[in-house]
């Protein structure tokens, strides 16, 4: 009697750790998209409270894409916010989420890009890092690579709070900027070159603007989905 309980009690013990360490090697599942009441859409369904040129920007089923090389913009500033949202790109695609924008008439030099791109596409595989999905265009690049291929859904969560900037790539941390060591239009940080069309140090850049997105960029379309936003205290 006493052999068949110890035979048991140590089946019961190897069972359980089988178990936990099958549990341990599952990946944990990315937190389900925002739905809570404290998040609202950027956007409007029918793009009513947005900005862009007429006919370039639409939304069917729930996604939003563009037919030029246009950008769409809230109609109203932002800042303190956290902005969560999905795209998918296509073989390509070089797109961008943009920020603190200032002057929407010319938006590259007054504003932060967050980019989009196909990081599997030569063209922009061998590109520059700070070009790569992920970066804060021209000024730092992401400390790993997390974009999926294209066709797949990808998600962003970025947090502006002031001078801080921090991007999220399906669910890895790729970016973490402090705008404020941005001093110069040359050079970033690391001695690394910025295009001189970001001709305004990202220090000197307001922290309140409006939100936008690229258009169909270098002749590749992108695809949004699922935009919320939550305004910071």
């Amino acid at each position: 009697m006493l052999r068949r309980s110890l035979i048991v009690l140590l089946f019961g013990l190897a069972l359980g750790m089988t178990l936990a360490c099958k549990k341990a090697k599952e990946p944990a599942a990315q937190a389900p998209a925002p739905q809570e009441s404290q998040w609202a859409d950027l956007f409007a369904a029918d793009l009513s409270d947005a900005e862009f040129p007429a006919g370039i920007w639409t939304v069917a089923d729930g996604v939003l894409t563009a037919s030029e090389d246009q950008a769409i913009w809230t109609k109203r500033d932002y800042e303190n916010f956290v902005l969560d949202l999905e795209f998918m790109t296509a073989p390509g695609t070089n797109s961008g989420v943009i920020v603190y924008c200032s002057d929407i008439a010319n938006w590259i030099p007054n504003s932060v890009e967050i980019q989009i791109a196909d990081d599997f596409a030569d063209e922009w595989a061998k590109s520059p890092a700070t070009w790569h999905c992920g970066a804060i265009f021209g000024h730092l690049a992401p400390a790993k690579s997390a974009v999926k291929k294209p066709g797949e859904w990808n998600r962003y969560a970025i947090t502006c709070a002031g001078k801080r900037i921090t991007v999220v790539l399906n669910g890895e941390t790729v970016t973490d900027m402090d705008m404020g060591l941005w001093t110069s239009a040359k050079t970033n940080p690391d001695g690394s070159e910025i295009p001189a069309w970001l001709s305004r140090p990202k220090a000197e850049l307001a922290t309140k603007g409006r939100i936008g997105f690229q258009g169909k960029h270098a002749g590749a379309p992108i695809y949004f989905r699922n935009i919320k936003i939550r305004e910071l205290s």
